[in-house]
């Protein structure tokens, strides 16, 4: 077995540092942690664009199986809007 488990429910997790990738579960947006302002990350699409505020404790780390399916859904989204 690789890793730990999640925290449960009420248990504090560590703020996600620069470079993470995670899901906002308020607004089900994956992202990538570009900073902090005052008490919110601020995250970005993976392949780039607008920022976002989130709130820290509704974001959750992806496993590397998510990010690797949120990566394959951006990349097919974007060939069939480029016609590619």
């Amino acid at each position: 077995m690789t890793g730990s488990p999640p925290p449960g429910p009420g248990i504090p997790q560590p703020e996600p540092a620069v470079g993470a990738s995670v899901r906002d579960t308020v607004l089900d947006r994956v992202g990538v942690v570009m900073g902090q302002e005052g008490p919110y990350l601020q995250l970005r699409p993976l392949s780039g664009g607008r920022e976002w505020d989130a709130d820290p404790s509704r974001v959750r780390l992806l496993s590397p199986a998510e990010l690797l399916s949120a990566r394959v859904a951006e990349a097919n989204a974007r060939s069939r809007r480029d016609g590619c």
